[in-house]
């Protein structure tokens, strides 16, 4: 009873007229700063940081954490509706979601999308308030040979999965790798691959990557293959979920929830992974006419699915965070510098020595997800309004929207320049028909990749064995191995028959 106690007491701290204020402001922040590409919440929670000289602890921790999970809700709109990512996270909600509303749909879209959203961030609020130390002390036992192996095993299901081809999602996945080694050398310091140009010394923007790729080579390849006609894109059958798209939605909300959730707890997790490794799951079990909506008229289990995970990841981030002190995403490291702005250190005594503060912001979950929904759903007729936009104006806006937000990441005219290169080869890609995805998931997780790599490689004196001798690492290579040789041979067999 003492944990629902403490619960109860967060609520009675949680419900007073200044909290819910303040929970409201931060995620209707938090869904607009979604909604724009190149801000994030990283960016809008660094840019608020300084109202925590004004503003009491728990009431400014409660505001962060509603700018954090809106941004996640706000994502998915111009991800489904514009083909544009505001966030890493929500990049495979826009592979089907765009294409759900190109094919009229998009109210199904967005509304399996927030009430995923919701059921998740419901799902792994309750998880964090029964299992958080639990998980924590178990996400501290992996070390570098596990990470490794478990991005090794987001590579090889992301590129066997997404396009055509495996071949062509190796190749795409390369790119991607390839883009991610620009800049400094993590360990060594040493510039790697940038020609001598100033502007590539920190690495290219993962957000530019996406932008550029998505929403500039959307809009040129439109313009060049499509022609620009002055007609509307699509015609909207319906704006709200149907009986077929509530059955075909549940389940992989549940299965997203239960990705999602463990890579938000482990550090180095994100919620990159997991929505990639929840599409690749949803369109393995997708079958007959259910499987073929999948990159042509966008199949729904392929938003359910991964934003059901981007949510649970982000609310599992608390998790490290608060019982360790070790923030697990950008947003969650400005995070602990605003609870040091306090002078408060999380870590295992935050439940002890300030359990108010603590579990009035686990409340704050539950009311910030409530409030989301209320927000997105009735919004849902006025968001697909977008889609009755002529596609010569859209197309014009969306370009405008990407390169203003790409721009107001560094004011660089090189990222620009940067940005409509990318478009191009963006264009190049779809017109051969290569997945784009795999160039993004390269791109995040190849530095990461690498330096576990290192790491792993100095524990073992060098000695490749380090992976097979940790029971962890040696079964997550092993399901690596299964996923790129048994599909191969299921078909052996069956063309053998």
């Amino acid at each position: 009873m003492d944990l629902w106690d403490q619960l109860l007491m967060g609520f009675a701290t949680a419900v007073t007229p200044i909290n819910l204020l303040w929970c409201f402001v931060g995620c209707a922040v938090g869904t607009a700063v979604g909604v724009l590409p190149g801000i994030g919440p990283a960016v809008a929670v660094a840019m608020l940081l300084p109202i925590t000289t004004k503003v009491d602890a728990t009431a400014s921790m409660i505001f962060f954490a509603g700018i954090y999970y809106g941004a996640m809700y706000g994502g998915s709109t111009t991800s489904i509706l514009l083909n544009t990512p505001g966030e890493t996270g929500s990049m495979i909600t826009a592979m089907e979601g765009n294409k759900m509303a190109k094919s009229g749909r998009a109210g199904a879209a967005l509304a399996t999308a927030a009430i995923g959203s919701f059921v998740a961030g419901t799902i792994a609020t309750v998880l964090v308030t029964l299992f958080a130390p639990l998980l924590a002390n178990f996400a501290v036992r992996l070390g570098p040979p596990e990470y490794f192996c478990l991005m090794l095993l987001a590579f090889t299901t992301v590129s066997a999965v997404l396009g055509s081809s495996t071949l062509r999602g190796m190749v795409a996945l390369f790119i991607g790798l390839a883009t991610g080694l620009i800049g400094m050398d993590q360990i060594t310091g040493v510039a790697r691959y940038t020609g001598g140009v100033p502007e590539l010394l920190d690495g290219i923007e993962i957000v530019l990557v996406a932008v550029g790729l998505f929403a500039v080579g959307e809009s040129l390849y439109a313009v060049l293959y499509e022609g620009g006609t002055g007609e509307t894109r699509n015609k909207l059958s319906r704006v709200h979920m149907g009986k077929d798209d509530w059955r075909r939605s549940w389940p992989a909300w549940m299965r997203g929830t239960f990705i999602g959730f463990p890579f938000g707890v482990i550090p180095a997790g994100g919620s990159e992974i997991p929505t990639f490794l929840s599409y690749a799951t949803e369109k393995k079990l997708a079958r007959g006419e259910n499987l073929g909506q999948f990159g042509t008229t966008g199949a729904i289990e392929g938003v359910a699915g991964p934003e059901a995970a981007n949510n649970a990841a982000i609310t599992a981030t608390l998790i490290p965070l608060l019982t360790l002190g070790i923030p697990t995403s950008n947003t969650a490291a400005i995070l602990l510098g605003a609870f040091q702005n306090y002078g408060i250190q999380p870590g295992p005594q935050l439940f002890t020595t300030s359990a108010a503060l603590v579990w009035a912001l686990i409340a704050s979950l539950y009311i910030g997800n409530v409030m989301l929904l209320i927000l997105n759903l009735p919004l849902v007729g006025l968001w697909v309004k977008l889609l009755k936009i002529p596609k010569p104006h859209l197309y014009a806006g969306i370009l405008i929207f990407a390169t203003v937000g790409v721009y107001g990441m560094r004011q660089s005219s090189f990222d620009l320049v940067l940005l409509y290169a990318i478009g191009l080869v963006g264009v190049v890609m779809r017109r051969y028909d290569f997945p784009t995805a795999p160039v993004v998931v390269g791109m995040i997780l190849g530095p990461l990749a690498e330096a576990q790599l290192r790491n792993a490689l100095s524990i073992g004196e060098g000695k490749w064995g380090v992976f097979l001798e940790r029971p962890m690492s040696a079964t997550l290579l092993g399901v690596v191995v299964a996923v790129l040789v048994l599909p191969r041979l299921i078909r052996m067999v069956r063309s053998s028959r």
